[in-house]
């Protein structure tokens, strides 16, 4: 029951993560946390890095403080920055110019290289995911395919952050770093065939070689 319960707990915490590019955002997840966190998943949780956030979250859907189709910002992961904070307007030929860029993406790396090159995601810099999110709410099929492209955006971030791990002697500073990036490599790296999976098994094995007297608990609330 121990094991099952690690892997939904693990599971929900993806979820958490990965809430901006799964389709139905907080209204589809939220329905899964309630469903799925029994009390041994909920411990699993507490002993997860953010875990105890996704517990608070799910404590407040299920008493009715927040709504189904929502989460309060205090608890939202990675301290917001994955949530529609920007209240940046786009110009006709600048969303012209988006929708341009995001019709001609290929689901390749040459095809991220060409988008992340092109001049309007350049001048949105670093918040172009919230920016192009808000600002295509209204195109169903638009921001589908927007979702996909920062999914493999992300991917390619994590598997060239994974091969510059196990490219060198860890420290515990990076150990750390990986225990708390754990669920994204968990998401991602399987999207590279064979070669991610192996890199995961890497990563797990380095984790799984520390003494547990001497496992890295990152600080949670």
């Amino acid at each position: 029951m121990k094991a099952k319960a690690s892997v939904v707990a693990q599971k929900l915490l993806n979820l958490y993560r990965q809430e901006h590019v799964i389709e139905g955002g907080w209204a589809a997840v939220n329905k899964v946390f309630v469903a799925e966190a029994t009390q041994d998943v909920i411990a699993e949780l507490k002993d997860l890095p953010t875990g105890r956030m996704l517990v608070r979250h799910i404590a407040n859907l299920r008493d009715g403080t927040t709504p189904m189709d929502s989460i309060a910002r205090e608890l939202l992961p990675y301290g917001g920055l994955m949530a529609e904070t920007t209240n940046v307007v786009l110009a006709p030929d600048e969303t012209q110019e988006v929708l341009d860029a995001i019709n001609s993406f290929t689901p390749d790396e040459n095809g991220l290289t060409r988008f992340m090159q092109s001049d309007v995601i350049q001048q949105l810099g670093a918040d172009w995911p919230n920016i192009l999110r808000t600002a295509l709410a209204n195109n169903h099929e638009a921001s589908n395919k927007l979702k996909e492209i920062v999914k493999i955006k992300n991917a390619h971030t994590m598997w060239t952050r994974a091969n510059d791990i196990v490219a060198r002697p860890a420290s515990d500073r990076t150990r750390a770093q990986l225990q708390v990036d754990m669920p994204e490599y968990e998401t991602y790296l399987p999207m590279f065939g064979d070669r991610g999976t192996e890199l995961l098994k890497q990563l797990h094995t380095m984790l799984s070689s520390i003494p547990d007297s001497e496992t890295i608990k990152p600080n949670v609330f």
